[in-house]
Formats: structure tokens, sequence, C-alpha cells
């Protein structure tokens, strides 16, 4: 895909790797809706990355509100060309500790936000008569579970077979899906303090979002549907 004058959504947009996808495809010339629940905070990365990125406030896991902005912005003659569902979040605990409240946080956000989003641009992105893209962002944790992260390992395993299915039923409609099964990454998602819990051998979000580029940027007729990414050395280099 040629991503110059493009249309993409990117959910999750306000931090992490969802500013760092949104600037690489700023970089491409692709219009970039940003979707956030933190208006404040899209509008500033607008200020950094120009008019191609177009801050939307909206919390994935209201399904009406996902259906009334994506109809009310979307035609049959201007439809998405792009969709990254990145949004997503952890709580972590031994399961006798983990609240209801949390298990359906994560259920709502990492798993049923992609499928409220998704069933509402399919439908456009099947009348595009261009080549799409679906990118749906999981983790290892969809890959192999681990104790205290048994929610999170639901819903990135669930994300996982939502993909595979989804990527068989759209690709003769010219619609590509792929998942990606970041392990850690340099960002907030650990935690509020990032200099207290990142270190230098967690991959960097650019580097996470060049292979994002590298998937979208693909021939039309392949498809790399999964991949993926470790930091070779995964230790904090100061406890070696």
């Amino acid at each position: 895909m040629d991503l110059s004058n493009k249309t993409a959504i990117v959910t999750g947009a306000s931090s992490g790797i969802g500013i760092a996808f949104s600037e690489k495809l700023v970089q491409k010339g692709t219009k970039v809706y940003g979707l956030a629940r933190r208006l404040n905070k899209l509008q500033e990365i607008q200020q950094q990355l120009g008019d191609l990125f177009i801050p939307v406030e909206m919390d994935i896991t209201r399904a009406n509100d996902i259906e009334n902005w994506v109809k009310s912005q979307f035609t049959e003659d201007y439809s998405p060309d792009i969709l990254i569902n990145n949004a997503g979040l952890g709580t972590f605990g031994n399961v006798e500790e983990l609240s209801i409240e949390d298990w359906d946080t994560m259920m709502n956000t990492n798993l049923n936000g992609v499928f409220y989003i998704t069933r509402q641009v399919v439908p456009f992105m099947k009348k595009n008569p261009n080549h799409c893209h679906i990118i749906n962002i999981s983790s290892v944790a969809g890959l192999l579970g681990n104790p205290q992260i048994s929610a999170y390992n639901a819903t990135k395993f669930g994300l996982r077979g939502f993909s595979e299915a989804l990527f068989k039923e759209l690709r003769y409609d010219k619609i590509k899906v792929s998942t990606m099964f970041p392990g850690s990454i340099a960002t907030h998602f650990f935690g509020d303090d990032k200099e207290a819990n990142t270190h230098p051998n967690m991959m960097q979000p650019g580097d996470v979002a060049d292979t994002l580029i590298h998937l979208l940027e693909t021939p039309d007729n392949i498809l790399i549907n999964e991949v993926t990414l470790r930091p070779l050395n995964p230790k904090n280099p100061d406890n070696q």
C-alpha cells in the first residue's frame, strides 16, 4: 500500500505506541483520525504532528458512540483505508484478587472495543475500491499464559482468535488483517512513572511503529498476518 493520501483510524492514540503509530503514518502522508478518551492529550499531539492528525474524543467501549461517529464521518465515497486497533490496558494480580470491575474493564477495552469499531468500519472498507488493512495490536501475552496476568491473557488470546477468523473472512474483499504480538515496550503501560518502570533493553515505540509501517507497505497480494516482536535481551541492564 502506498500510504500517501490514505486515511487511517488509530485507537489508543494519546499515548505510547499509539502516538508512534500516528507519527509514522503522518510522516508518510496519511490522514490519521486519532481516537482516545483524553482530548487534551490528542490536541497536544495534533500541535506536534499537524493537521493530518485529527483528534477524536472517543471511549471505544461505548458501542453507540463508535457507531454514530463512524457513520457520520464516512460515506460510500469516503472510506477508511486503515484501522489500527491499538487501545488496550492491563491490570495484573492473582486471580482471586482480581476484581470483577477490572476483569470487565479489560474485556471491554481489549476485546469488545475492537469488535465494536471493526464491525462498523468493515462495511465501508468493503466499498473501498483499494486494498485496505486492519492491524490488531495484541501482545506476547496472546501467545503464552503467565501467572498474575490471566485476565489480560484471556483478552489477548481472544484477540488472536478474532483476528485469525477475520483475516480468513475478509481476504477476498481486498481487506488484509494482521496481528502484532509485541513484547516489552518502553511506554507508560507498566505505570505512570515511565522512568521507574522501563529500562534501555525494552523495545522503543518508534521501532515497533516501523514494523507496522512495513506491514502496511507490503504489496497488495502479500499478507503478513502475524508478527511477534521481542527485545533480544529483555533484562534490565542495571540488574545484570
